[in-house]
């Protein structure tokens, strides 16, 4: 899928003639933090809440703003998952797509990127959830699958991450059945560490536990 089908049709763009008072109240009305500004339909700046809340002249048009240098974005023709990264690195509310002359398109809402993850990710399937804590040296998804594999446990989708305070990795692996004890005890016998597992048929876990799981595993 490319990324501009996920562009949202209700967010609303500034222009250098509205005012910083202006602007902040279009961000309350639509319950934003950020607006992307654009002039002859050329991107020109992501105008961000608290920039204009420490303006000194919030009466005054944005185009004598200072800081009109912020310009995150993203091409159309790019993939969903370089704006999930970006609107986490960055840590956006909404990612503003361009062409290549840099023509405003329009803006995505962190939510549709979620909204894309748990459609297009295989998450919404059935399934359970392992994470895995592996040496970088040691690790090999091929090698992982094939243990999946060979207890009739097919990988849906994953996540691998880097532990800052450790530096191993861990892995979230999502599959599709409920019940992993046989995977969990072939994993542990290729000396892989099983942190957690969260399956449908799990006694020891609670819904909310699960659905919290679930809402870290998708904003990784």
């Amino acid at each position: 899928m490319l990324i501009e089908k996920l562009i949202s049709p209700v967010i609303p763009v500034l222009s250098l003639t509205d005012t910083g008072s202006q602007a902040l109240q279009m961000m309350e009305d639509n319950g934003l933090d950020a607006l992307p500004l654009v002039s002859d339909e050329k991107y020109m700046a992501l105008v961000r809440e608290n920039d204009l809340l420490d303006w000194d002249e919030p009466g005054s048009p944005l185009i004598l703003a200072n800081f009109l240098t912020y310009k995150p974005a993203i091409f159309a023709k790019g993939h969903p998952y370089e704006a999930l990264r970006v609107a986490h690195v960055q840590n956006l509310s909404i990612v503003p797509v361009v062409d290549n002359d840099n023509n405003y398109l329009g803006a995505i809402k962190s939510e549709g990127l979620s909204g894309f993850m748990v459609e297009n990710g295989g998450i919404q399937l059935a399934g359970a959830i392992m994470v895995v804590e592996i040496a970088p040296r040691d690790y090999s998804l091929y090698e992982i699958a094939r243990i999946c594999e060979n207890e009739d446990v097919g990988i849906t989708n994953t996540q691998l991450r880097t532990i800052p305070e450790t530096g191993m990795l861990e892995l979230t692996i999502k599959t599709n059945r409920s019940d992993l004890q046989g995977v969990v005890a072939a994993m542990e016998r290729h000396n892989y560490k099983v942190k957690e597992v969260y399956g449908e048929t799990a006694q020891d876990e609670n819904v909310q536990d699960r659905f919290n799981l679930l809402m870290t595993y998708i904003n990784m």
